[in-house]
């Protein structure tokens, strides 16, 4: 955006100062205006020219081809202007000198003069300008890249985005279907069971502890090892 304008400002002044060229002196203080555009391709001559059949007739059309080119921000037309005013003014300069024999530049008002000086500045800020320019495919670009910030910034943001197809039992939690844990490559401990105070342990000693009987088979055990007692039959 910032580019179109800047260049557009350049392309206007060179078409304005290319408007006014042919006002002002060019050779020996003939101004632009009385040199006739047919002069241009038949060689120059001393006759007097009307204001639109001048060369003030092709800065006419380049400066229009420079509004045109800034309202469609087009490059090629800025360009295109600016070629139009070098090429008429480079041209008018090998018939004067063909005419006068030798182009001189003189502070005395003789020879080539601030009309052609600006002419060319004119033609070359033309280019410049469309230089400048960023054209109409690019500005296009930079709204679509603005539009889809501005929307991206109106949608609402996800806390976590959703995990692969492959990865769906993964932390942060999310919707899918799967268990939500924390994956290691390290077996998870297994937790033992409560099985009551330690006996051993200092701490639990002082809760009472149920008596005993004997163990089974040791020593005091009053059930015979060998002849185990049977049921006696039923009668």
């Amino acid at each position: 955006m910032i580019r179109n304008i800047l260049g557009s400002l350049v392309a206007l002044a060179g078409a304005a100062s290319a408007v006014l060229s042919p006002f002002r002196d060019w050779y020996d203080g003939r101004a632009g205006q009385d040199y006739r555009v047919r002069d241009l391709f038949g060689g120059i001559t001393a006759t007097e020219s009307g204001v639109l059949v001048s060369i003030l007739l092709p800065f006419l059309f380049a400066a229009l081809l420079v509004i045109a080119g800034v309202v469609l921000r087009s490059r090629i037309a800025v360009a295109l202007a600016g070629l139009v005013v070098l090429g008429f003014t480079i041209l008018w300069m090998v018939r004067q000198g063909q005419a006068e024999g030798a182009l001189t530049v003189g502070g005395d008002g003789a020879g080539l003069q601030v009309g052609v000086a600006n002419a060319l500045a004119g033609g070359v800020l033309m280019l410049i300008g469309a230089l400048l320019m960023s054209g109409r495919r690019a500005g296009a670009r930079s709204q679509d890249r603005a539009r889809a910030r501005a929307q991206r910034e109106r949608e609402p943001v996800e806390p976590y985005a959703a995990p692969p197809a492959d990865q769906v039992d993964t932390w942060p939690p999310t919707q899918e279907p799967g268990m939500s844990t924390h994956t290691s490559p390290w077996p998870e401990p297994e937790v033992d069971p409560y099985t009551g105070p330690d006996p051993h342990d200092p701490r639990t000693r002082s809760y009472p502890q149920a008596e005993r009987g004997p163990e089974p088979g040791g020593p005091g055990d009053p059930r015979d090892p060998v002849h185990p007692p049977h049921r006696p039959p039923e009668r």
